[in-house]
């Protein structure tokens, strides 16, 4: 008898060790997936760039821990783009925010729409298009770009154009506050646009649900500062900082600024 009652005992005890040990677990579970945790940031890079453009700001974001990915954006087209990009965005866990540089922005605001773990959308010297509209009309809105005096077009074989910018003139239209050595890797590595991609119709914007903020330069040559500025006003932003003197590449020639904003994103 005293031997049942010794094993039972020894059971119980093994019994409540393991319930313990479960519970800790699962407090350690839960941790791991709560709100808390750092949400992943959405690089979307523009037209005429690739994800190289992202690199001092993805050095100040890692630094401090957050989870990147930056998206090699295929530039053929708005539909298809946003969906690559939604696409994508449906293989992360847990919260994100998403961030798009020029055309890019366009991208995001198509690709974030109805996707409940997007908490936050920053555009970069970006676009910020209504449903209907095309980048070209919003352009035309506001002139102030000379961008596309600088642009060569390429026939492709199975019709349509691309779009490159001249490489000898791209530091003078998108970089002109960057370093000639780093505006010269910027140019080199530019990939073409597909020239739909301007004439495409947008759809929903997710910056009528989602919170949204902007930064841009007050001496942006590729997309005119007051259209910029429009687009801001217009999606609501939160925070608005236009950077005197800054150009199209203001990610490069002002990371800092670029990185906190998208963290203060990233707490909201």
């Amino acid at each position: 008898m005293t031997t049942t009652r010794t094993l039972l005992r020894t059971l119980q005890n093994a019994f409540l060790a393991l319930l313990v040990v479960c519970a800790a677990l699962l407090q350690m579970q839960a941790q791991a997936a709560s709100p808390s945790a750092k949400p992943t940031i959405v690089l979307v890079h523009g037209a005429f760039a690739e994800s190289l453009s992202w690199e001092s700001v993805i050095e100040r974001l890692l630094a401090k821990s957050y989870p990147v990915v930056a998206v090699a954006n295929p530039l053929r087209g708005l539909r298809s783009d946003s969906a690559y990009v939604s696409n994508l965005v449906d293989t992360i866990p847990g919260p994100v925010v998403m961030v798009g540089h020029s055309y890019g922005g366009a991208v995001i605001s198509s690709a974030a729409e109805g996707k409940p773990n997007v908490k936050g959308l920053v555009f970069v010297a970006a676009f910020a298009p209504e449903s209907g509209e095309t980048l070209g009309e919003l352009g035309a809105r506001f002139p102030g770009s000379t961008l596309g005096t600088a642009l060569v077009p390429v026939v492709l074989p199975g019709g349509g154009k691309d779009l490159y910018v001249q490489q000898a003139r791209y530091r003078e239209q998108v970089a002109a506050d960057v370093p000639e050595r780093i505006a010269a890797l910027l140019a080199a590595t530019q990939r073409p646009v597909a020239e739909l991609a301007f004439s495409e119709k947008a759809g929903a914007p997710a910056w009528k649900d989602v919170p949204s903020r902007f930064i841009y330069g007050t001496a942006d040559k590729a997309i005119a500062p007051p259209l910029l500025a429009f687009m801001a006003q217009r999606a609501g932003s939160k925070h608005t900082i236009a950077v005197p003197g800054a150009s199209h590449a203001v990610l490069a020639s002002h990371p800092d600024e670029v990185a906190a904003l998208i963290e203060e994103a990233a707490v909201d």
